[in-house]
């Protein structure tokens, strides 16, 4: 029987067209913008100059904060200029520019480091060089991973999960790094294990990446303290506080954290980026994105320095084809539109999805019809018509007594809609002005 979480939960199409897709390195590109807000918390604090001269892996923007991450140079090169961009979010954000030095980019050839298993680091070690070299959370969220490792003394914690799931239709660039890297991923897990002093640690895999499955359970037969859970393929299993459920069975209290039951979540992508940064002194200059689309000519995995404009992938795979209609950071169900193809990759920039004019129309929105459609697949048991028309009629201090806040953003709600009703758009809107409203109050 397949574990998975027992609440709401579907099942899209899942489109996974580079499955089979071995990752490949992109050129490294002759510009690349570096924006100094990639993850969840305080931006980075730039400490380059323009017109310095900064060397693959050098940090240019230093933590700002406790929540906060360092960010390193993805190229050697020039810094050009200090900018405002147009990032991810589609909002203006502070940048980097840096003119790459072919000349000394070609001396640093990426390469694939020999697999190194012995652990010589010590705890505390392990974590300090988790937060110098800027991992953070590569599953989307960006939560810098030095914090999330920040267990405070009188924590009980007895299980770290592995998410492999990618449950997000399109994407499969954990998928193909789960089967490239395996064996250092395990290593990796170790790593976290020994660095956290538990010696528990379960890796959670959809089941429909058998291959993965098969992998990792032959890898770690002989390793008693690393399971492999098969997960029935339902979105959003790769939900923390889904992924703790189906595999532990935990419930994670309302606004809690997977830590309040003992469990602390890490992604396959952030647990090779923590074994290359313990093993190998790399700092996450580089991450897995697929490109993807049904009418690309070549969809594809590669391996991306940080920073590339978005506009270097899209050229690889073929260009944009004809009747394109939007671009999508991320997967059809939480991504996010971008305005155009100059926007950087990004540390949380795990796809870009590539949508013709037919498949991003929507219907017509209607009244709703109070099937209650939306409320049977939210995995949060929320209300979402309703958070929508309290969001729509400015009833804020409502929609928070309505836990409008516990919302995962997963679109399950809006992708049943048979009244096509935009009840994502209306939530998010509506936890943003939430979270300014009670963050003024403190």
């Amino acid at each position: 029987m397949l574990k998975t979480f027992p609440k709401g939960g579907i099942h899209p199409p899942e489109n996974k067209i580079t499955a089979e897709k071995r990752i490949r390195r992109m050129t490294v590109p002759k510009v690349v913008y570096v924006p100094i807000a990639q993850h969840i918390g305080i931006p980075s604090e730039i400490i380059v100059e323009k017109k310095d001269k900064v060397e693959i892996g050098q940090v240019i923007a230093k933590s700002g904060g406790f929540v906060s991450s360092n960010i390193h140079s993805p190229v050697a090169g020039i810094v050009t200029k200090l900018d405002m961009i147009i990032d991810t979010s589609g909002y203006k954000k502070q940048c980097i520019v840096i003119r790459t030095d072919v000349k000394n980019e070609s001396n640093f050839e990426e390469k694939d480091y020999p697999l190194k298993s012995q652990i010589d680091m010590a705890p505390k070690a392990i974590l300090q060089r988790i937060s110098d070299f800027g991992i953070v959370g590569l599953g989307g969220a960006t939560f810098p991973s030095h914090v999330k490792l920040n267990v405070k003394e009188g924590v009980k914690l007895d299980c770290l999960l592995i998410n492999g799931v990618e449950c997000e239709p399109y994407l499969t660039a954990d998928h193909r790094l789960m089967l490239e890297k395996a064996d250092e991923i395990v290593v990796g897990i170790k790593i976290l294990l020994v660095a956290l002093n538990i010696n528990k640690a379960i890796i959670g895999i959809e089941n429909n990446k058998k291959d993965a499955i098969k992998l990792f359970k032959e890898l770690t037969k002989n390793e008693s303290n690393i399971q492999v859970a098969a997960l029935q393929v339902k979105y959003p299993q790769g939900g923390e506080k889904q992924l703790v459920k189906a595999i532990l069975g935990r419930e994670v209290p309302k606004n809690g954290l997977p830590l309040d039951v003992g469990v602390i979540v890490h992604n396959v992508g952030t647990i090779f980026a923590i074994y290359e940064a313990v093993q190998y002194n790399k700092p996450l200059t580089e991450r897995v994105v697929t490109v993807t689309g049904k009418k690309l000519e070549n969809p594809s995995n590669f391996w991306v320095k940080i920073g590339t404009p978005i506009t270097d992938l899209v050229t690889e795979v073929g260009g944009l084809p004809e009747g394109t209609r939007k671009l999508v950071n991320g997967g059809p169900m939480m991504g996010k539109a971008i305005k155009n193809t100059d926007v950087p990759v990004t540390k949380g920039t795990s796809g870009i999805l590539v949508i013709s004019e037919e498949e991003a129309s929507r219907g017509e929105a209607k009244n709703c019809i109070r099937c209650g459609e939306c409320v049977f697949v939210c995995p949060m048991g929320l209300e979402p018509h309703l958070l929508m028309n309290l969001t729509e009629k400015g009833f804020y201090e409502k929609a928070s007594n309505e836990d409008i806040m516990t919302c995962i953003e997963c679109g399950s709600c809006s992708y049943v809609c048979p009244s096509h009703r935009p009840l994502l758009d209306y939530i998010r809107f509506g936890k943003n002005i939430v979270k300014k409203l009670q963050t003024a109050k403190n």
